[in-house]
């Protein structure tokens, strides 16, 4: 055999397949194996029972392979199977196993040609075997029959690149010798994934129903379609042998003196048969193993290093045990605290940065949703100076007024004041939502136990809840404290002199204004106050639809340019006399879009009345609104009072004008007094009476809490879900520990010879699935493209001393169907341990 000290390799790696089946797929681990091409009927299934020395799988007409079979063949003293669906159970008789093959097969695919990609592991020990892994896949098919889907080939040619992309998988390639090799499906998926033949290996079936006076000696010799490792003939028995239990061994002696009596095969007959191919195989996987056992060993540490500490903390856990209950629901509770003040203070280990969270989203609800909600109270221009008025008026009553009566004012700044309450509440409902949101964030680590995040979930929610009703009595109380003195000596407030001096001042503004006074540019137009991208989506549907642009809001203007060089400007749009409204989604958009237009009525840009911007977040439309109200440029609403009086009348009265201007100034300077207190005490108030007290409440007062329930043990039940998740990481850990262990076992020590040189195999075509680079329709298969022939190939002596062909096409990397990572072939000096055959 040439490899001393590694006889039990394979049995090895058989036991390795076995600890790592257990965990299934999920610990990624391919395994050295051979995997068994071909296309239907090309003898497949005869070759492998050849090696068995026992008939055991099925036949019959068509497709018979139904699902892939994992076979191991071991050495043994008795000889039986044992499959791992059914452990513990010894098959004497190798009718049952086909049995079993049979019912398994059909258990998943049913009874009509169905088809699936998950194996049947079966374990065969007998005396007459040398230890081999197989894996018997479907054979290639055109047509679809039964049951089978319209696209049964690429299915079937996707289960068999799942198997031999790998790179610990020797092919091999079995081809009828009654059809043309150069059509040979095996041969070109085998190329597609080994194009350098490292991992392929021939084997050439049906010799002896050639027709006569032909022969496949250049084929077998290795001369007329050359592969790296060359090919193998084998005789099986013809379909009458089958039905007339003809004995394999009396087989194999009619396969031994076929190729010594046959004139074309007679000087090749060592090197042919299937005893030879069992041999040869066992050497190429023996050694093939030898090769990859380095970085199979690197993937266990790895995979085990990762589960150490998770598989630790299961070991220790009791589930039953009162003490270990105990301290989990300690740990739990300090953990939730923990990780509830870290999101809400913002200095957690695993900082999220895809959306916002915990304390970021309350902070926005503070600085820019409450401050946007207090603005759009006083947007109302128009409304409010109709309050005035009316206000000045019924105060008066019959009797014309000489003074602006003060009445008026504390009568429009108590109801400016009270029109508070509704944004307030709302800040408190945003900010209770946003609590439980966090908590519901942190408790979802506590799914392991469910009647522990069920009432934990409950308490701390009854919590916010008693929290919050407190949190609105004290903003009522703060609204309340403002209506009940209107402190006209504050030191911010204007009072009535400086009201009427501002009035005249506007007046003078005005006057300058139309009279084209340009003057130098005010500081506050130099002030940039946001940047960004924004789609103008209303204008250019004739001119290739919406486009983005560069903008620039500044205290004075909006501008906008090409891109974000700033160097192109398109337009600069003055904010004077701007107001900004909601617009609807349309039914295909995913943008968020708003407008701006003119309270006079004037066009804002060209011929338009109106500029649509889009956003692509509802966070950043917020953001951009508000900009704007920073800016100046407020929401539009609807003037209609309640009792329907509609639009203002027009001022006719000079002195009732200069009264509602006083007033209007004077409520104005008073109620930024009282948005700058509110927009103060609001957040400190909600951070005081909810956030630090629930806060508070989760790390001191929270197990209290629990333990109160007197249910303590049965809080801390474990899930099914978590049970088996515990189970399957021991599991798992214990299987790569074990494999480790085998791992270790093994001895590398080998005798071996250099592989062959590569071989001219442009010959063989590249598969049209899996080269064509395009989405494959599924239906009829397409023919292969063929590649032109280069006759008479130069070659070249590389570094390395082997023979490499030059004057080939250069091939692209092969795409294969469905597979998770393209296949790179290894370097041949990696592969130094794998025998050669004898191609005399």
């Amino acid at each position: 055999m040439g490899n001393r000290g590694m006889e039990e390799l394979i049995p090895l790696v058989n036991r390795l397949q076995d600890a790592l089946s257990s965990v299934g797929e999920s610990c990624s681990l391919h395994l050295p194996q051979i995997a068994v091409v071909g296309g239907q009927s090309a003898g497949k299934s005869s070759v492998l029972e050849n090696f068995v020395g026992r008939d055991f799988l099925p036949r019959g007409s068509g497709i018979v392979t139904r699902r892939p079979l994992i076979l191991q063949l071991l050495s043994g003293n008795t000889e039986y199977g044992e499959f791992l669906h059914c452990k513990g159970k010894k098959f004497t008789d190798f009718d049952d196993i086909r049995k079993e093959i049979e019912a398994e097969t059909n258990r998943l695919t049913g009874s009509n040609k169905g088809i699936s990609s998950v194996p049947i592991h079966l374990r065969i020990y007998s005396p007459h075997v040398l230890n081999l892994t197989l894996v018997d896949l479907p054979g290639i098919t055109k047509v679809p029959v039964g049951d089978q889907p319209a696209d049964i080939e690429y299915q079937i040619r996707d289960m068999i690149m799942q198997f031999i992309c790998k790179e610990n998988c020797l092919i091999l390639a079995v081809t009828p010798a009654n059809t043309d090799l150069a059509n040979s499906d095996a041969i070109k998926l085998a190329k597609d994934v080994d194009p350098q033949g490292q991992r392929t290996i021939g084997v050439i079936t049906k010799l002896d129903l050639m027709d006569k006076g032909t022969n496949a000696r250049e084929i077998l010799e290795n001369r007329l379609l050359p592969l790296r490792r060359g090919y193998i003939g084998v005789v099986n028995r013809s379909q009458k042998d089958i039905d007339g239990k003809k004995d394999i061994k009396a087989a194999l002696l009619a396969e031994q003196k076929f190729f010594l009596s046959h004139p074309a095969y007679k000087h090749m007959a060592e090197s042919m048969g299937t005893p030879y191919l069992q041999r040869t195989l066992n050497q190429q996987l023996t050694n093939h193993i030898r090769d990859t056992l380095p970085a199979f060993r690197s993937l266990l540490q790895s995979q085990l290093l990762s589960l150490n500490k998770e598989a630790e903390k299961y070991k220790q856990y009791s589930p039953d045990d009162p003490a270990r209950r105990t301290k989990t629901l300690l740990q739990s509770v300090q953990h939730l605290a923990a990780d509830f003040e870290k999101l809400i203070e913002g200095s957690g280990d695993k900082i999220d940065t895809v959306n916002l969270s915990g304390g970021a989203r309350i902070n926005r609800i503070f600085h820019s949703h409450f401050p946007y909600e207090l603005i759009k109270l006083e947007s109302d221009e128009r409304k409010l100076r109709r309050e005035i008025n009316y206000a000045i008026r019924n105060i008066h009553g019959v009797r014309t007024g000489l003074f602006t009566p003060d009445m008026a004012f504390q009568a429009i700044v108590k109801k400016q004041i009270s029109r508070l309450e509704g944004p307030c509440m709302k800040f408190v409902d945003m900010v209770s939502q946003e609590l439980i949101t966090t908590v519901h964030q942190c408790i979802s680590k506590l799914s392991s136990f469910p009647k522990l995040q069920d009432e934990t979930e409950r308490i701390i929610t009854t919590e916010i809840q008693q929290q919050e009703s407190k949190c609105r009595e004290q903003i009522l109380l703060l609204i309340d404290i403002q209506l009940a003195y209107i402190n006209t000596k504050h030191e911010d407030f204007i009072g009535f002199t400086n009201a009427q001096q501002g009035f005249n001042q506007i007046n003078k503004k005005i006057v300058a204004r139309m009279a084209g006074n340009q003057g130098v540019a005010p500081l506050s137009s130099l002030i940039v106050i946001r940047k960004g991208w924004l789609t103008i989506s209303n204008i250019g549907f004739m001119k290739g639809g919406a486009k983005e642009y560069w903008f620039i809001l500044t205290a004075e203007s909006l501008s906008w340019f090409k891109d974000d060089e700033e160097k192109e400007k398109k337009f600069m749009l003055p904010l004077d006399n701007l107001k900004l409204r909601d617009v609807e989604r349309g039914f295909m958009s995913s943008k968020f879009v708003f407008a701006i237009f003119n309270t006079e009525l004037r066009n804002v840009y060209k011929d338009y009345k109106s500029l649509e911007l889009a956003c692509n977040s509802q966070e950043e439309l917020d953001s951009w609104k508000a900009s704007l109200l920073q800016a100046g440029v407020y929401p539009e609403k609807v003037t209609v009072d309640e009792q329907g009086n509609g639009a203002p009348e027009n001022f006719t009265d000079p002195q009732l004008e200069r009264q509602v201007e006083t007033i209007r100034s004077l409520v104005d300077s008073y109620m930024s007094i009282i948005y700058k207190t509110i927009k103060d005490l609001m957040p400190k108030t909600i951070m005081h009476l909810m956030i630090n007290s629930v806060k508070e409440f989760i790390s001191s007062e929270l197990l209290a809490q629990l333990y109160a329930l007197g249910e303590c043990s049965a809080l801390m039940d474990e899930s099914p879900e978590q049970q088996k998740y515990r189970e399957e990481v021991l599991r798992k850990h214990a299987a790569l520990k074990e494999a480790l262990a085998v791992v270790g076992k093994i001895s590398t020590s080998t005798c071996t010879t250099p592989m062959p040189p590569p071989v001219d195999s442009s010959w063989i075509q590249p598969s049209s699935l899996a080269t064509s680079g395009k989405p494959v329709v599924r239906g009829q298969a397409p023919s292969a493209p063929r590649v032109p022939a280069h006759i008479g190939p130069a070659r070249s002596t590389s570094t390395d001393g082997l023979q490499h062909l030059t004057g080939q096409p250069n091939r692209p990397p092969p795409s294969v169907p469905r597979t998770p990572l393209p296949i790179h072939p290894r370097d041949p000096s990696s592969c130094s341990g794998l025998l050669p055959r004898d191609t005399r």
